[in-house]
């Protein structure tokens, strides 16, 4: 009663706390057990009988994870992007407000569904709840999948799931763990013998998924070697830089002879393809003749159309062009007003759109394998990724996480990275400015990686394979119809009494 009685009464401060507390649970700290113990204590909160009330806890829940765990936006926006304070700490707050309207949603969409008590509460419609809206959070207007609940599982045993399910079908178990440890610390007996019985079967079937094999060699390992300049955002687009950069990324191809493919990260040099046109012929001709591929990240412009793109472009054996699909929102492209690019303009901050890549591309091909390739945070989006699968062999991403600085962004996104290799059996191969550049096998296991903030070569095999998990078959339809059928399973199960009355 005790308990109780001080959770309804600070239920929003422990709503904030708790919420506070799950960044925790991803990388760089990986304490991955947190999640189902947060989530456990504020299904708990949850337990009120105004609908008002749950939703605030649940935007404060929200509002606690994202100021704790997307801080680092402030980094991008203000010390690079060179909004001044109070308006970078404006656009930041926004997002975390949008963020926390997305956990208000949650609360009404599970308010609809009729349900006799906490045991279907914290076993169907809660996690199920949850998971459609993380789902809808990943793509309703561009996107922001930053934090979905299943990507601080990679290092736990539910991991095991991952390419069957994918990243939200690991949400939805992580849930429903955290809804059945509710109930074996306040329900009856009735709910806890069903909170033991969902853990067991979780528990029995993360047992049997481990070891399983969805995808197969396919032809020899390849020697692979990822660059890193180690150029900070500050430096990196200066006029004054240009020549120094080339001569870096030179220096470190020239010794690499031994590679079959050599990466570099995004937009590597800081100019237009066809400014260093004859940059990159020759180092096209050195690549063939030593029968290598190399594929770095640039700036594209196409004449016809007036368009920029960034852009992946494979030479030497092989060749191909890659033009990033999805971008960032007011990174990449300013979805605002003419008037508002000129006051951009005017305060010499970025103004002009990046194009985005057709929707449907083909995977880069060197000899013996396709490239399923993703340019900066495009690797979050693990749908998009599945269009080039299971015809490529291995993935490849090109990122500058010198945007965020030296805070947990870039471990974050190394996290989500290793997430897609492990949902589509593959080996990633993650070349980035100033890191954190690795070598991720299918397992989602780093294997090689390189230090921040330096320059750096890091160097392995890289095993391509052939197959398809379930994810990369199926995607996120089946998980999606699991959390429709929680949600709709309480109302018919609670009916069956009045369609078979007793005689």
């Amino acid at each position: 009663m005790v308990i109780r009685r001080l959770l309804i009464s600070r239920g929003r401060f422990l709503a904030l706390g708790a919420g506070a507390c799950l960044p925790l649970s991803f990388a760089p700290f990986s304490f991955w057990w947190l999640a189902p113990l947060l989530f456990a204590g504020l299904f708990l909160l949850l337990d009120c009988t105004s609908t008002r009330e749950r939703a605030l806890r649940a935007f404060s829940f929200g509002f606690g994870t994202f100021v704790a765990g997307t801080w680092w936006l402030y980094i991008s926006i203000h010390d690079f992007g060179g909004l001044a304070a109070p308006l970078a700490g404006g656009v930041v707050l926004l997002l975390i407000l949008i963020m926390g309207l997305y956990h208000v949603a949650w609360i009404l969409l599970c308010s609809l569904v009729r349900a006799a008590g906490p045991a279907w509460q914290c076993l169907a419609i809660l996690p199920a709840g949850w998971t459609l809206i993380e789902w809808l959070r990943g793509w309703l207007f561009s996107g922001f999948p930053w934090l979905s609940v299943g990507y601080g599982q990679i290092d736990g045993p539910l991991a095991a799931w991952a390419p069957l399910l994918g990243v939200h079908g690991i949400s939805l178990l992580v849930l429903l763990c955290a809804g059945a440890l509710a109930l074996l610390l306040a329900g009856e007996l009735r709910a806890r013998l069903a909170g033991l019985l969902v853990l067991g079967l979780i528990g029995g079937g993360t047992v049997l998924l481990g070891g399983q094999q969805w995808t197969v060699p396919a032809g020899e390992p390849l020697d692979v070697a990822l660059l890193q300049g180690g150029i900070t955002q500050d430096r990196k687009w200066l006029a004054e830089e240009l020549e120094s950069t080339k001569a870096l990324y030179s220096e470190l191809s020239i010794g690499l002879d031994q590679a079959d493919l050599i990466i570099w990260p995004e937009a590597a040099i800081p100019a237009l393809a066809h400014e260093v046109e004859d940059y990159l012929t020759a180092f096209a001709e050195l690549a063939r003749a030593r029968r290598q591929t190399i594929v770095l990240g640039i700036l594209t412009y196409e004449f016809d159309t007036d368009a920029f793109y960034n852009s992946l472009l494979m030479i030497g054996e092989g060749a191909g062009l890659y033009n990033k699909r999805h971008l960032v929102p007011f990174g990449e492209y300013f979805p605002v007003p003419g008037f508002i690019r000129n006051m951009l303009r005017l305060m010499n901050l970025p103004y002009q759109d990046i194009n985005a890549g057709a929707a449907r591309q083909s995977p880069l091909r060197m000899p013996g394998v396709a490239l399923a390739p993703t340019i900066c945070y495009e690797d979050v989006f693990g749908t998009e990724l599945r269009s080039f699968l299971p015809e490529a062999g291995l993935l490849i991403n090109v990122s500058n996480d010198a945007w965020f600085g030296d805070s947990i962004a870039p471990h974050q996104h190394l996290q989500m990275a290793r997430f897609r290799a492990l949902e589509s059996g593959r080996y990633m191969l993650r070349s980035t400015n100033t890191g954190i550049t690795a070598i991720i096998d299918a397992r989602g296991r780093v294997v090689e990686r390189g230090k921040q903030f330096g320059v750096a070569v890091v160097t392995g095999s890289a095993q391509p394979f052939s197959g398809a998990t379930p994810w990369v078959r199926f995607g996120n339809m089946p998980v999606l119809a699991a959390c429709l059928l929680l949600l709709l399973l309480p109302a018919f199960v609670l009916n069956l009494p009045a369609k078979f009355p007793s005689v």
